[in-house]
This record gives C-alpha cells, sequence and structure tokens, in this order.
C-alpha cells in the first residue's frame, strides 16, 4: 500500500476511527500504511485539536486498550476534511482523464501509421 499524503492523513484516520472505535494504532498503521509512530503521532494531534476523545478500558485479558471516539468538532473537521479531499480526487480524476484522452489519441494515430 502507497503510504498516504500527510494533508489526507487525518481525515482517513478519522474515518478509520468513526467506522471502529477500538481499533489498535498498529492496526490503524496497517491500514494507512504508516508507521505506527507516524500514527501515535497524528493520534496526538486529533486528540489535542479536540477531535477525538480517548477512552482507557480493560480487555478481558488483563491489557489496558483505548476506544478512541470522534467528538462533535471531530465529526465536523471529518466532513470539512472529506470536502477537501473529494476535490483533491476530482481534480486527480480529471487529469487523469485528460491524460488517457492522449494516450488513446497517440496510440490511435500511431494504429493508423502502422497500418499504412
Amino acid at each position: 500500500m502507497t503510504p498516504l499524503p500527510d494533508n489526507e492523513i487525518d481525515y482517513v484516520l478519522l474515518d478509520q476511527i468513526d467506522g471502529q472505535s477500538d481499533i489498535s494504532q498498529r492496526a490503524l498503521a496497517q491500514r494507512l500504511g504508516v508507521s505506527v509512530g507516524k500514527i501515535n503521532y497524528c493520534m496526538r494531534a486529533v486528540i489535542d485539536r479536540g477531535w477525538v476523545k480517548v477512552n482507557n478500558f480493560r480487555r478481558a485479558d488483563n491489557k489496558l486498550a483505548y476506544a478512541y471516539l470522534l467528538t462533535p468538532s471531530g465529526v465536523a473537521a471529518k466532513v470539512r476534511l472529506a470536502r477537501t479531499f473529494l476535490a483533491i480526487k476530482e481534480r486527480e480524476f480529471e487529469q487523469l482523464q485528460r491524460e488517457i484522452a492522449a494516450l488513446r489519441h497517440a496510440v490511435t494515430e500511431n494504429d493508423g501509421d502502422s497500418a499504412a
């Protein structure tokens, strides 16, 4: 998996937490394609911004675990970040469509040249 650019990691992190609040930092790191240290750094940042609240609880195997919960400001931030993320992806998609059209045109022209 290709690591996410820094401008996208907050959105994907909030989205993953929103979908599974008891996810471990190790699992988040694997899903996002970054190191556990990077996830820890990003988690501290979203917690410091007030977007995520952390609750400690004990699992049945007596290990301390954490539940990450989006706060109301975290939900609002996720929506803002989703809009930005969507706009970036739409621009990338439009650029790819232009590149594909140019490649198709080049292939079609070359096919016509080789048939002669």
